[in-house]
């Protein structure tokens, strides 16, 4: 039998990302066998449909929010081009939410976001386990973005994004760690990230005196949007999928 922590379980079974679940169990979203779930929780696979079980092998009876948690299912990977006015929260209130962009089935997720005026590529997936390795900062994969700011700039700012660019969030002094920063023209440039700090190329940008107007990501860990229209997806390739899957 293969044993594993309560979270890691669901996200296995599309439930969300490995720390989303987490963040259910801690809300008492989860129960096993009508108890309450907590976080140092395992559970146990012993068959090849995944069914959770524990030491002794029985069967258990896993619910988020009431509802029962299905098998864990095939893996699937796509690419999405989200345009800008979509909200990569899953809000089923909210008609901007992605969540309305997304098919019934399979259940997939975004492996990290984009701002809601923000655009470019999206990888959706149900793999929990890649979801959190793209996601964590320690794992330091790639994000290039194209950015246009409001006026024109010399090769000083260029200069300064890449070593770094320090601001202000809510009394807290961050310092972005140096980058990949090439103009591409005279109001536009490219940048290569491998943080992920809340919008932090735009506050980078405001930092040096500059407003982003338009923040398009084209590339996630190499594999990039290319052709991909705005609203459309299609399947990742397997040469990209093993690209995504070196950050292990």
């Amino acid at each position: 039998m293969i044993k594993y922590r309560l979270a890691h379980y669901l996200a296995q079974c599309d439930v969300a990302s490995r720390r989303q679940c987490a963040r259910m169990i801690q809300a008492q979203r989860v129960c096993i066998n009508g108890v309450l779930a907590r976080h140092n929780d395992h559970v146990f696979v012993a068959n090849e449909h995944q069914q959770a079980v524990d030491h002794l092998g029985h069967l258990l009876s896993i619910t988020v929010d009431g509802q029962a948690l299905l098998p864990v299912s095939q893996k699937v990977y796509w690419l999405y081009h989200k345009p800008v006015g979509i909200d990569c929260r899953l809000l089923p209130d909210d008609p901007s939410s992605l969540l309305h962009q997304l098919p019934v089935s399979p259940r997939v997720y975004p492996a990290g976001r984009l701002d809601k005026d923000s655009r470019g590529l999206l990888l959706l997936t149900n793999d929990g386990d890649l979801t959190q390795r793209l996601m964590h900062p320690d794992f330091q994969h790639t994000k290039t973005y194209l950015v246009t700011v409001n006026k024109p700039f010399d090769s000083q700012f260029i200069l300064q994004m890449a070593a770094g660019v320090s601001y202000q969030v809510a009394n807290k002094s961050i310092t972005t760690l140096p980058c990949k920063a090439l103009q591409v023209a005279e109001n536009k440039f490219e940048i290569v990230l491998t943080q992920g700090l809340n919008r932090q190329i735009r506050r980078m940008c405001l930092a040096l005196g500059f407003r982003v107007t338009d923040l398009f990501r084209v590339a996630i860990a190499g594999v990039e949007l290319g052709l991909l229209e705005q609203t459309k997806r299609r399947p990742v390739t397997a040469a990209e999928l093993a690209m995504l899957n070196q950050f292990n």
